[in-house]
């Protein structure tokens, strides 16, 4: 049996607008009834007006006669306007359920050597700071749509690009040889990538400093912006590392490491990871050989002072800088080698998802649009997945003036938050103390993460820790309760059911988580084809809702007849694996007692 409605009254439909009105229509638009209306099931007519003139209502009322006769499943119906509200059977629903209950990967596609290649760029912070709330986003959103791919049946290669090299990088450089004192990660007592963004901030005040200096004896805000001594310091190392000096090079690896240790405790931390890395340091070079062919294919071109342009005008995105005048790169120079070699490297990949914030939407428009003159002809499996910034209520976070939200720092408060709040409405004692401490981060990522990913990707969020952990509501604490209950409502119930020859008449309440189940298969891949997990936070949302209610209306394990106390145990049963596999696909971690 068919769960997707479409599906199953396909076949029907497309005899009855063959036979009646000659016509071939494949495919039809149904939704749930609204509550005010009788029936189960709504199927929009007014989409079909588009095939054959007629009265809207008298159409629906054709569809429905038909469908009364000639669908065994179908009771009754009625029109409301361009809707055709369909009354289905009990049979149905229990023969939809039966489907839904026996498939082990319901909705999830499995893989074989034949499925599609994708791979997910998120991440890719820079090495002069630690990750923030920001690249928590990011990250979140990265793992989350290579999770939703994975189910939607493609073979995800989960990746990021490490900017670890430019001025940035340099400006913590030259403040840990200027006042780091052979400062280190163990001496401080800081993770790595929190010790190199502590000199970043420290070279931005000084650069302040020397800035407001020069401005009172009289130099402009350019000029001093452009001559302070700290600056220029920075340009210098910038020039001595392309040029490969050793002692540079050599401290450039030493930071660096240490960030790289501080980045991996956070992915842990946050329950993410990478199967490849690539480094700008690498790619740039690449790009730079590309911005060469395409200078001698015309396709690029040199100004007087010697830097590298192309000019989109025509495609309303402007002149675009490929390469300063002095050689040096910029970004979409790197951009354009790591997009290359991971092509060369992957030469199969049907699509290539580069999962940054919305502040760079014309630069991957610049960057596609290059790819494309250039002649590659994966330029059309390219996609930015942009996203709107977090923003907290004390306002936009600044990194250079070292009012980040520090990612560590969020997700140790978070956990704070779930301890407190844990312990007043969970019945928790009978835990070792390592239990509740593993309970206690379980809920706080679980809430961080929901609370993120609820959201459309293309909004801006302003995240509210307080909000995201409540107990009741679109949480994700919310969710993990409901799990847990179910948990804990079929723990010592063997799963026995066979669901053979149970028939009785269904609640509403039954009939709506069973419709609701059967939708999960298109929620996956409407997430996956508008890479969004907010539809996926929103599905389990609704679920757990209606399951919520189903629980509180009528009874369980308690019910009168075994038939019934059964159908409800497999039904919870069902409800509880769902809410498991759609929360894997947000990251999220479940809790078997709360």
């Amino acid at each position: 049996m068919n769960t997707n409605y479409n599906n199953y009254f396909s076949n029907s439909l497309k005899t009855f607008f063959k036979s009646k009105f000659d016509l071939e229509i494949n495919t039809f638009e149904f939704q749930n009834t609204r509550k005010e209306f009788k029936g189960n099931v709504t199927l929009l007519v007014f989409p079909i007006l588009k095939y054959l003139k007629i009265d809207v209502e008298k159409l629906a009322k054709l569809i429905g006669e038909y469908l009364h006769k000639n669908n065994e499943n179908v009771e009754g119906f009625n029109v409301v306007k361009g809707f055709l509200n369909l009354s289905l059977s009990d049979a149905f629903f229990f023969d939809c359920f039966s489907a839904i209950y026996r498939d082990k990967n319901f909705g999830h596609k499995i893989l074989n050597k034949n499925s599609p290649k994708m791979m997910v760029e998120f991440s890719s912070p820079n090495t002069n700071k630690p990750l923030h709330l920001g690249h928590i986003r990011n990250n979140l959103l990265g793992y989350s749509i290579s999770k939703i791919l994975e189910a939607d049946g493609k073979k995800v290669i989960k990746t990021q690009i490490i900017n670890d090299r430019g001025i940035h990088i340099c400006k913590s450089m030259v403040a840990w040889i200027k006042y780091g004192k052979g400062d280190t990660p163990k001496k401080s007592g800081l993770k790595g990538d929190q010790l190199v963004g502590k000199y970043y901030v420290i070279f931005e005040l000084e650069y302040k400093k020397q800035i407001a200096s020069l401005i009172s004896k009289g130099k402009s805000i350019k000029e001093a912006e452009k001559t302070a001594p700290i600056i220029l310091e920075a340009q210098e190392m910038l020039r001595l590392w392309e040029s490969k000096d050793s002692k540079v090079i050599s401290l450039w690896k030493k930071m660096n490491q240490w960030v790289y240790d501080g980045f991996e405790k956070t992915y842990k931390k946050l329950g993410v990871n990478f199967d490849s890395y690539y480094y700008e340091s690498k790619t740039y070079l690449v790009g730079k050989k590309i911005v060469e062919k395409g200078l001698k294919q015309g396709i690029f071109f040199k100004k007087n002072d010697g830097s590298v342009w192309i000019d989109l005008s025509d495609e309303g995105l402007g002149e675009k800088l490929l390469l300063r005048s002095d050689g040096t790169s910029v970004y979409i120079t790197q951009d354009l080698g790591t997009a290359l070699l991971r092509m060369e490297k992957n030469p199969e990949l049907n699509g290539l998802v580069f999962t940054v914030g919305n502040e760079q939407d014309y630069h991957f428009k610049v960057l596609f649009t290059i790819i494309k003159k250039l002649g590659f002809n994966w330029s059309s499996s390219l996609y930015h997945l942009s996203y709107g910034m977090v923003d907290l209520p004390g306002g936009k976070m600044k990194s250079r003036e070292g009012t980040v939200v520090d990612a560590d720092n969020l997700i140790d408060e978070m956990t704070k938050k779930a301890k407190s709040i844990a312990k007043s409405v969970g019945k928790i004692e009978t835990l070792k103390k390592s239990e509740r401490e593993n309970l206690y981060n379980i809920i706080g990522l679980g809430a961080l993460k929901y609370f993120i990913l609820k959201v459309d990707p293309k909004k801006r969020i302003l995240f509210d820790p307080e909000a995201s952990i409540d107990f009741n509501g679109n949480t994700g604490p919310f969710i993990q309760y409901t799990y847990a209950r179910i948990k804990s409502l079929i723990k010592n119930i063997k799963d026995q059911t066979t669901l053979d020859q149970i028939s009785y008449s269904l609640d509403d309440k039954e009939r709506q988580i069973i419709t609701h189940l059967s939708y999960y298969p298109e929620i996956i891949s409407q997430a996956a084809e508008q890479y969004s997990p907010a539809i996926i936070a929103n599905y389990l949302y609704e679920l757990v809702k209606n399951y919520n209610t189903f629980y509180q209306n009528l009874k369980v394990l308690s019910a009168n007849e075994p038939y019934k106390k059964e159908f409800r145990i497999a039904l919870s049963r069902k409800v509880g694996h769902i809410i498991k596999k759609a929360s894997t696909l947000l990251g999220i971690n479940l809790p078997e007692t709360m």
